[in-house]
């Protein structure tokens, strides 16, 4: 019998996203059913379900690049682009783009007064967010004299390559929220977080203007694809302020 663009009610049972992710929990869902789940309904025009129309998504996301990770491409494509694919409109597009942004937010929060020990607890943040960005964002951890975090601010966003920074507009946010001590960090779009000479004079300008207000710059993260450089760990930063 043919499918006349389903929504996920009509489907079978066994094939009904919502009743397998009740049952045996999200995880079991394919990438196809989780985007099925988020857009509801497929393409009547062409005969698909919404299960056929999230293949047809997931198939356009795989031309776009990225190997085996196809979903990787959701993270920059727009409503419009989405719209492009015959049977997404922009109630669908906006759904998926909206999901997208609350993963991405999901992964940077970061726990009220969670205390910073080290990199390694920073990088946990904020690395899921920025590993995937296309163009280099500055930001800063803000912390209390316990070290605790007190909150995380994009002060800059750049190009492709880098990103422009003054130390008054990190400070100018360290001194509104209070902050003791600060961490900075910034992504590589290419996915190599080796540090430039550029990244090394952007930090030595910063701390020496920290020094001067009495913030600590207590780091400087360098985010790449799922790895990262402290420059604390590398021996800079605590050379600079010896």
């Amino acid at each position: 019998m043919e499918r006349k663009g389903l929504t996920i009610k009509e489907l079978p049972p066994r094939e009904r996203p919502r009743e397998r992710l009740l049952q045996r929990g999200a995880g079991a869902l394919t990438d196809a059913e989780i985007l099925a789940l988020l857009m509801g309904t497929g393409n009547p025009q062409r005969g698909e379900s919404v299960l056929d129309l999230a293949q047809q998504v997931l198939v356009s996301l795989g031309q776009r690049g990225g190997g085996d990770a196809v979903l990787r491409n959701l993270l920059d494509t727009s409503v419009e682009e989405l719209c492009g694919i015959p049977g997404v409109g922009r109630a669908k597009a906006s759904a998926l783009v909206a999901a997208v942004e609350l993963g991405r937010r999901v992964a940077a929060e970061v726990p009220r007064r969670s205390e910073v020990n080290g990199p390694e607890d920073v990088a946990r943040v904020l690395t899921e967010d920025m590993r995937y960005l296309d163009r280099e964002y500055f930001k800063i951890v803000l912390l209390n004299t316990k070290n605790r975090v007190l909150g995380i601010e994009v002060v800059s966003v750049g190009g492709l390559n880098s990103s422009v920074v003054h130390p008054r507009e990190i400070f100018k946010v360290c001194v509104r929220r209070s902050a003791a001590a600060v961490i900075l960090a910034h992504n590589h779009p290419s996915g190599d977080p080796t540090p430039s000479r550029e990244d090394i004079e952007v930090t030595e300008r910063i701390i020496s203007a920290g020094a001067l207000m009495g913030i600590d710059v207590l780091d400087h993260l360098i985010i790449g694809d799922n790895c990262y450089v402290s420059l604390r760990e590398q021996g800079r930063i605590w050379d600079m302020q010896s």
